[in-house]
């Protein structure tokens, strides 16, 4: 084989070469940022658009910031793996770790001013392969895309006196969830929530057929019906104590739902619920073993980015998905930075 020429072409032509790939990276970057683009949507944008009108709590994450550990096991029972050939789903016990929130980014909120409830959870299969997801008690999403869901984020800072009533105008999709944030049919216990992907996935079984599907983790309690006037009475953090004390007396449990898309569901949508009826899978069941502060918590470091999957699930063509594992990535970065701002943690964990 012939070497390669040498001299001062030679050198100008690894020069561009260079220079090229250099150039290509920079403009990659600047696209990702949005340099490029100032009016397209950036995890930057979206983080930014999630701060309180007083900032942003440094050491905490962006949303959903006030929270508290668990971790337990998946007892998988193998039914899901009639439509995946993730191990997650074979037969067996799989550890699992995870966060109870509220949908805020004040880490303290009062419990009874924040209407979403969510579960970050993280399965560790027997092959090593993780899947997190991150959920919410609510049936559907308020909006069909990232860019409405921005556009939603900034009505709060909107000087325009009918900022709210002009975005549902907009956004009629918006009834079907603002009906349930204004119910005020609550419940009294994290255990007693049932906690919905929304998004769509797609699941691939052994034969290589694939199928959309969303999950859910319906609890086994039983629901205490509040008013958040009623939940006020008992504390502001009354959710994090109560399921403290309700776990230290034994486990809870929830059952993993895997429903199944029919032709003409829409997938990309997670503002529209799917018709009842649908075929559905009990795949197993999430125990909660333990619950401990975050602070210094298993789940305090875990960024529960729901495009973390194994090997027989995927994404679909929902894009909130990437949107949010961007969206994740860039709070993680922003409160590991500030980790000496995150009150209780220990310089044992520190380290």
């Amino acid at each position: 084989m012939p070497l390669p020429p040498s001299g001062p072409r030679s050198t100008l032509t690894s020069l561009a070469v260079i220079a090229a790939v250099c150039v290509g990276a920079t403009g990659a970057l600047a696209y990702t940022a949005g340099w490029l683009s100032p009016d397209r949507l950036t995890p930057t944008k979206l983080v930014d658009a999630l701060a309180p009108p007083t900032g942003p709590v440094p050491g905490y994450r962006r949303n959903h910031a006030k929270g508290i550990c668990f971790t337990g096991t998946f007892e998988a029972n193998g039914q899901g793996s009639a439509l995946s050939r993730a191990r997650v789903f074979a037969t067996g016990h799989h550890p699992a770790l995870g966060r109870f929130n509220l949908g805020t980014p004040n880490p303290g909120a009062p419990d009874a001013t924040v209407r979403v409830r969510g579960l970050g959870l993280q399965i560790t299969a027997d092959d090593g392969a993780v899947w997190r997801t991150a959920m919410i008690n609510a049936p559907v999403f308020p909006v069909s895309t990232p860019e409405a869901f921005y556009a939603l984020l900034r009505v709060p800072a909107s000087k325009e006196p009918n900022a709210m009533a002009a975005f549902v105008a907009a956004h009629p999709g918006f009834a079907p969830f603002g009906a349930w944030a204004k119910s005020p049919d609550w419940t009294a216990s994290y255990a007693q929530e049932p906690y919905n992907s929304l998004n769509a996935f797609r699941v691939t079984d052994a034969s290589g057929a694939e199928r959309a599907v969303r999950w859910s983790f319906r609890p086994e309690a039983q629901a205490e019906r509040i008013t958040p006037e009623d939940l006020a009475k008992r504390g502001p953090a009354y959710l994090e104590q109560e399921i403290t004390d309700r776990v230290a007396a034994g486990p809870q449990r929830w059952t993993l739902v895997l429903t199944v898309a029919e032709p003409g569901d829409p997938t990309a949508d997670p503002s529209r619920a799917w018709p009842e009826g649908r075929r559905s899978v009990e795949a197993g069941t999430l125990v909660v073993q333990r619950i401990e502060p975050e602070a210094d918590g298993p789940c305090r470091d875990i960024n529960f980015d729901p495009t973390i999957l194994p090997d027989g699930i995927r994404v679909s063509d929902d894009p909130f998905p990437a949107a949010r594992s961007a969206a994740y990535a860039r709070s993680y970065d922003l409160r590991t930075a500030e980790e000496k701002d995150y009150p209780g943690r220990t310089a044992e964990a520190r380290r």
